[in-house]
């Protein structure tokens, strides 16, 4: 084996280190998520609630492997995001921006953190209001969280990608919801938050991919996105895209003194993984992303509108595919869910019926039981019947 198989060997989760940092990671942006949804209270300002969130996670990896000898990248993998009703994703305002929650705003909370470049993302919806989750915004975060589950199940060894597809559409159209095009579920390796297996959430004539079969040993973001809507998001306006992710294959000489002075910043800051505008100077970072993201330099993020009145749900996870089982590491209990719907498919039943876990002859030691365990296992009840309380804290 030459040293470059065996360097690609060791980078998956057959090595316990990897798995260590995959779980460190996600332990940590679990724990920034439950301070996110701590601080969405009305009247919170969404930037500044933006900011707490990726400070827990600077903060906490920056207390990891101090004393290592060999220096370990580690720290925000995705931008805190607050995408608000009908907006669908990567809302993350400047500095300057005023936006504030208002209650019985839903609220999606989407977040990334890595270790050594081994990531753990999470997005998680979060209604600004005390007491059970009625009507469609009950309706939309059960379809998601169902949807969540469904997928946990089918994203497995010997699973295709299409399967996954198929059935979370098949969910949201039970709670009357439809899963939002576009959205991708991507594989994750050291340092790639978009890797090239991806399951598609809605297959239609402008977007393929291609056919993946699932590994042992393989890390997913699986991201589910339901909308009360139409389920085709608009860009309404490019200002508001702050994130950015560099794209490594592009090169371009900038003509702009402001373009260079930026890109530099940018390549030795954030070299690989997204970032936010805001850890940049704003005024001189207006004037530069454009000619960057013109050239083909950055990719964005854009921040994406169903129609107003339309409720959006958000639920993705971190899911590590072990030889004896899925782990789902990163989640979040939801808030106590009313749903005016109820799952009567029997496929749908079928589907969450089925086990994480791999058995194993002589039944192993059980492990002792984690949040994530706690949400996996309390949302199947209630994606039999949505009435109850899903695994709310």
């Amino acid at each position: 084996m030459s040293d470059d198989e065996r360097e690609e060997k060791e980078l998956d989760l057959s090595s316990s280190e990897v798995v260590t940092k995959y779980k460190g990671a996600a332990e940590i942006v679990n724990k920034a998520l439950q301070l996110v949804v701590k601080e969405c209270k009305p009247k919170g300002k969404i930037v500044d609630i933006c900011e707490k969130g990726d400070a827990f996670i600077r903060e906490q990896t920056g207390n990891m492997y101090k004393n290592s000898k060999k220096k370990i990248e580690r720290g925000v993998a995705f931008p805190t995001c607050l995408s608000v009703n009908n907006t669908v994703c990567h809302f993350s305002p400047l500095a300057s921006d005023t936006s504030e929650l208002e209650e019985g705003d839903m609220v999606k909370i989407d977040m990334g953190c890595h270790i050594d470049g081994f990531i753990a993302v999470v997005a998680h919806t979060h209604v600004v209001q005390s007491g059970p989750i009625t009507g469609k915004q009950a309706d939309v975060v059960a379809a998601a969280n169902t949807a969540a589950e469904v997928a946990l199940r089918l994203v497995r060894p010997g699973k295709k990608n299409k399967d996954v597809s198929d059935a979370i559409q098949k969910v949201a159209a039970a709670y009357d919801c439809k899963i939002v095009e576009g959205v991708l579920s991507h594989q994750l390796k050291q340092f790639v938050i978009d890797g090239n297996k991806v399951i598609l959430s809605v297959s239609n004539p402008d977007t393929r991919v291609d056919d993946a079969e699932f590994e042992e040993n393989e890390v997913y973001a699986v991201d589910i996105v339901a909308s009360t809507g139409e389920g085709k998001p608009k860009l309404l306006d490019e200002k508001q895209t702050t994130i950015y992710k560099r794209a490594v294959d592009k090169n371009y000489h900038l003509k702009m003194k402001a373009s260079r002075f930026i890109f530099s910043e940018i390549n030795q800051r954030f070299p690989i993984l997204p970032f936010t505008a805001r850890a940049l100077e704003e005024k001189r970072a207006r004037l530069g992303l454009v000619e960057c993201v013109n050239h083909d330099l950055l990719q964005p993020y854009p921040v994406l509108y169903e129609k107003p009145g339309d409720y959006v749900a958000h639920i993705k996870f971190t899911v590590l595919l072990m030889p004896n089982g899925s782990d789902r590491i990163t989640s979040h209990p939801l808030q106590e869910l009313q749903s005016t719907k109820t799952i009567d498919d029997p496929e749908i039943k079928a589907w969450l019926a089925l086990g994480t876990k791999t058995k194993k002859k002589g039944g192993g030691k059980k492990k002792k039981g984690k949040k994530g365990d706690k949400a996996e296992g309390g949302a199947e009840g209630e994606a039999m019947d949505a009435s109850t309380n899903g695994g709310a804290s």
